[in-house]
């Protein structure tokens, strides 16, 4: 056996892929012990404070070990896996060879298992090497031990017979069969996105794409198959008494308590929202406002071919209204320096939007958004919403926002207290639009009214400004028209 040499294995270390990050957890491991990689192939997902990751490994070679297992916290600089290179490279996969040939075939058919998380991408690295990795040596498993990995797979995932078939007489399936290979499905985040919300496990899913690619049409194909398949009868259990109702079981988990570990996007949002909290002195003030005339100019810009394919709604409406505002009163867009004790006026507006994802509330921000028009904005605000759903939103994203835009209306809220975003003076809360009996030129009619909530840094912001601000806003709502004037 060649002696390998420490000068021919390569440590790859914890990037700071967020710009000051100080640790990120080991979402995923792509890769093991002896599999072969290449330069830009990723190697494992990782979540930051922000944001997920996947991390391409700069080299080629032979994964030696994988310092940490899935789920640990590394701090930023810290070796987390080791790859033989060059001369190294062939020594390391000596050792992986005997080892699968020193392995029993009933060891590779355990092999495959439910995928746990989906991986959500954020697109760093090679995109076009990101979801491949090379067979680990040693050639594939034999033919029966394929086929009982593919029935322990299927009945893991509910698809399969509750007893074993007889070898004799196998089932015809309903549908064909995934091949099992053990490697990392490819499919693109939407999609991967889509299937962690059906519960469609991705390695049980036929790809129809090119080069094995699984598309939407798929997933939904695996979803129908699923709910056509009957489900498997199950012996009749025992005729035993029922109990009395007041020992009958809740609608809740049979455990009393479920515990979460506070890590990632919710770790970094909880600290930020306290420091925030218990930093700025927060002011809220409200105002209720008839946006009648705004929602007809809404339906309007929608039969407009200069918006077609455009993501237009209130918000687009109303994040112009705050940008209007702003322009007429820029001391409201600032932050506060401690340190130097001065007060920062910007004269850009990165405009926050608050996005709630599977991750947690995340805040990415429209840069330079006072110099975009209306149809920029549009496009802007559909970018910004379909990649936070997506989970694809980057670091630099989040970063650099001035004041911020939640919108608790579409979750049926009438209004709130928001708090403020740090280094932000102003966040503004849009509640639910309703119709309701409002006093319309004289006489009470149906109106459609919703109210406004401005919270803002009293360090910075006194109530004069911080009131011109939200007057202006909602006049502007209540008036479409000032969009126009007051440009």
């Amino acid at each position: 056996m060649t002696t390998m040499t420490d000068s021919s294995v390569r440590e790859f270390k914890m990037p700071d892929v967020g710009e000051g990050l100080t640790e990120a957890e080991i979402l995923k491991w792509y890769v093991q012990p002896g599999d072969t990689v290449t330069d830009g192939q990723v190697v494992c997902e990782v979540e930051t404070a922000k944001a997920a990751v996947e991390l391409p490994i700069p080299y080629d070679g032979v994964v030696r070990e994988l310092h940490f297992p899935e789920g640990t916290t590394v701090d930023v600089g810290t070796s987390i896996i080791a790859v033989a290179v060059g001369d190294g490279a062939a020594a390391a996969a000596e050792p992986a060879q005997e080892a699968v040939a020193d392995t029993p075939a009933t060891a590779e058919a355990e092999e495959p298992k439910p995928e746990g998380r989906q991986p959500v991408l954020v697109g760093y690295g090679v995109a076009t090497s990101s979801t491949r990795r090379r067979p680990r040596k040693g050639g594939q498993a034999p033919v029966g031990a394929q086929e009982a990995s593919a029935a322990v797979q299927a009945e893991l995932n509910g698809h399969g017979p509750a007893e074993p078939a007889a070898p004799a007489a196998p089932a015809a399936p309903a549908a064909p069969a995934a091949p099992v290979t053990g490697d990392r499905p490819l499919a693109k985040p939407p999609v991967r996105k889509l299937a962690k919300d059906l519960g469609v496990d991705l390695t049980t899913v036929v790809p129809s794409g090119p080069d094995g690619i699984i598309t939407r049409e798929d997933v939904h194909a695996a979803v129908t198959a699923r709910s056509a398949t009957p489900e498997p009868q199950a012996a009749p259990a025992p005729v035993t008494p029922a109990p009395s109702p007041a020992a009958a079981p809740t609608s809740y988990d049979t455990a009393r308590e479920t515990r979460v570990p506070v890590k990632g996007v919710r770790k970094a949002t909880a600290a930020a929202m306290v420091g925030s909290a218990f930093t700025a002195p927060h002011v809220t003030e409200f105002v209720t406002v008839d946006v009648t005339r705004t929602m007809k100019l809404v339906e309007e810009l929608k039969q407009d071919k200069e918006y077609a394919g455009l993501r237009v709604n209130p918000l687009l409406l109303i994040a112009k209204a705050l940008l209007v505002a702003i322009r007429r009163n820029p001391d409201i867009n600032a932050s506060w320096d401690e340190a130097a004790q001065e007060i920062v006026v910007k004269h850009y507006v990165n405009l926050g939007i608050a996005a709630a994802t599977p991750r947690g509330l995340i805040v990415p921000n429209i840069k330079d958004a006072h110099a975009q028009t209306l149809p920029q904005l549009a496009g802007s605000l559909g970018e910004l919403v379909s990649t936070a759903r997506e989970g694809k939103t980057s670091p630099a994203a989040m970063q650099g926002g001035t004041v911020t835009i939640t919108n608790v209306g579409v979750f049926g809220v009438d209004t709130g207290t928001p708090i403020l975003n740090p280094g932000e003076s102003a966040i503004l809360a849009v509640g639910a639009i309703k119709l309701q009996p409002w006093v319309h030129k004289g006489k009470v009619k149906p109106r459609q009214v919703t109210t406004l909530a401005l919270s803002f840094d009293h360090r910075l912001v006194d109530g004069e400004l911080g009131s011109k601000v939200l007057a202006d806003v909602a006049a502007v709502l209540e008036q479409p028209k000032r969009l126009i004037s007051w440009a």
